[in-house]
């Protein structure tokens, strides 16, 4: 593409990612008096997780006892690794930003004493309302315009390139901070909302060097009816199981443990009646709370309270697991400097440790977390008196991106890659019932896949994008089983049959750093400073990439691109 047929543009602040918690995040560097782009893959607004549906919120009033119970709650079902500062710092913030949601125009429902109830959201209202306080504070948005890498040099950050999908042509946006607030990675599952969330911001993130830290904890899938991708299940604790045959489907000791539908489909079709809602008012009552839920019922015809209907599991990735780019502290900065991260692109461990889930405190983080590194890349930028447009930047991209290497190499097939991909995450048997033989075979075979990234990209925007997604989605899996079998023990939403107890030495968070060789060792205790034959070693797990891509920061990195590091 020629270089007049590109926007280019300069900010301060580049935010890359639209749902709530880029929206919060552009909103409060702009609060700080910075200029900032915002530029989402899809129209913010509309995409993500938390447009289609509605989403609970982890919000108490400023009461002491109550906010103690909820952080020492949370603390156990986290197994221990999330931090009281950070949980009351949450509960702080969600507080003083939904009295702004309501000062916006959201209208929150009242109590008998006209209380505002602002533990839930009605996520197409709150987003419409998002996107109109976004623009009113003066940040630039660029729909329809996924990002493709960031720009650096040796001083940090600096950037970002990407497509303008409508216009059929690059952009380049430069500047001093870069938030990345885009999502997790649900590897095309077909969850509503989440086929714009497929990992490129942590491959972008970890190309400059950055690290990961919580992927161990990315065993989740949310229930679905088989034939729509709807997966807000809560209105299924009013529904009867049942198998193929019509029987009722039962799990032992009354009420149905986490993993009671998993166990059930890896014996057979499941089917479910919502027939527990046994009055019309009743029936009135779910339909008015989560309309969005009977959408494919009542296109399919099925009246989901008197006629079964089959169910399935989608996986949610890391969407609804705790993992994601490490934070180095209250500023949500990383460890590249400039860099930032927010919501589920971020991990959300110092909160919810090692179990999220949907909504609440995943819902509550994106809202603090955005914030926070919103005004902290807006500082950061700020501080900086010379302007990103006069900085000598290089694209980081790599992986899943046209380069001189692969100019003749045979064209990459992103489709089939992804396949490939889905085929080691999605079954039950890999990635749910998690074991350390098919783990270790499964990572194996990811290994084996991953020099594909490097193959010749051809085609136009929709293929450069998806060679993207492919990339992203298979760094991610890597990085998921290679944090996986390295945490040997049972902790949270994480287990491995082998270990199904928690391991008390292992009460520790995992950072993984790398791309083509990927190692993992406890936060704060780098390679070169971790032990051997324990928990506390750093361990490697190579692919075969044909180039080596590895990062130490953005320094490093700038002098690998200009081929003085061995191997560029």
């Amino acid at each position: 593409m020629r270089a007049q047929d590109e926007l280019k543009l300069t900010a301060d602040v580049l935010v890359i990612g639209g749902g709530p918690a880029g929206a919060w995040a552009a909103w409060s560097a702009a609060s700080q008096g910075a200029k900032v782009v915002l530029a989402d893959k899809g129209f913010l607004g509309s995409s993500g997780a938390t447009a289609p549906g509605g989403t609970n919120l982890l919000y108490l009033p400023p009461d002491d006892k109550l906010r103690d119970e909820a952080v020492a709650q949370r603390m156990k079902e986290g197994g221990y690794l999330s931090e009281p500062d950070w949980i009351h710092r949450v509960l702080d913030q969600v507080y003083i930003n939904l009295e702004r949601v309501e000062a916006w125009g959201y209208p929150f429902r009242r109590d008998e004493n006209g209380v505002p109830m602002r533990e839930h959201l009605q996520g197409p209202e709150y987003m419409k309302l998002m996107r109109s306080a976004v623009s009113r504070a003066g940040v630039r948005i660029m729909d329809q315009s996924p990002a493709l890498e960031l720009l650096a040099d040796e001083h940090g950050v600096g950037g970002a390139r990407g497509i303008c999908r409508q216009k059929n042509k690059d952009w380049e946006v430069r500047a001093q901070s870069v938030v990345i607030a885009t999502g997790g990675c649900a590897f095309l599952s077909k969850g509503l909302g989440c086929n714009v969330l497929t990992g490129e911001g942590l491959l972008m993130a970890a190309e400059l060097g950055a690290e990961l830290s919580g992927m161990e904890f990315s065993r989740q899938y949310a229930p679905s009816a088989a034939f729509g991708t709807v997966t807000r299940g809560r209105l299924l604790n009013w529904a009867t199981y049942y198998d193929e045959d019509g029987n009722t489907l039962y799990s032992p000791g009354g009420p149905r443990p986490h993993d009671f539908l998993p166990t059930m489909l890896r014996k057979g079709p499941v089917y479910a009646m919502l027939n527990h809602a046994d009055t019309e008012e009743k029936r009135r009552i779910l339909r008015q709370s989560h309309a969005i839920f009977f959408v494919p019922y009542d296109r399919a015809g099925i009246d989901p309270f008197k006629e079964r209907f089959p169910l399935t599991l989608r996986y949610e990735g890391t969407v609804r697991g705790t993992g994601g780019i490490r934070i180095t502290g209250e500023d949500c900065a990383t460890t590249v400097p400039g860099l930032y991260a927010a919501g589920d692109a971020a991990t959300r461990e110092r909160v919810t440790g090692a179990k999220s889930g949907g909504g609440a405190f995943n819902a509550s983080w994106a809202i603090c977390s955005g914030t926070w590194a919103g005004e902290s890349a807006a500082k950061h930028a700020l501080s900086t008196r010379s302007s990103a447009d006069g900085r000598r930047l290089q694209g980081a991209g790599r992986a899943g991106m046209s380069h001189p290497s692969a100019a003749h190499g045979q064209g990459m097939d992103a489709s089939n890659l992804i396949q490939s991909v889905q085929r080691e995450v999605f079954p039950l048997d890999i990635n749910y019932f998690r074991s350390e033989p098919v783990l270790q075979q499964s990572l194996e075979r990811l290994n084996g896949l991953w020099p594909e990234v490097y193959a010749k990209v051809t085609g136009g925007s929709h293929e450069r994008i998806k060679a993207r997604e492919a990339a992203a989605m298979a760094a991610t899996a890597r990085w998921m089983y290679a944090a996986a079998l390295t945490r040997r023990e049972t902790r949270g939403m994480h287990t491995l049959l082998e270990y199904p107890d928690p391991n008390p030495d292992q009460q520790h968070r995992l950072t993984v750093s790398g791309i083509d060789h990927i190692q993992v060792y406890p936060e704060g205790r780098p390679p070169r400073q971790a032990g051997r034959g324990t928990m506390d070693a750093c361990r490697h797990y190579g692919g075969s990439g044909n180039r080596s891509s590895e990062a130490v920061g953005a320094a490093a990195w700038i002098a690998a691109a200009a081929g003085e590091v061995e191997g560029s």
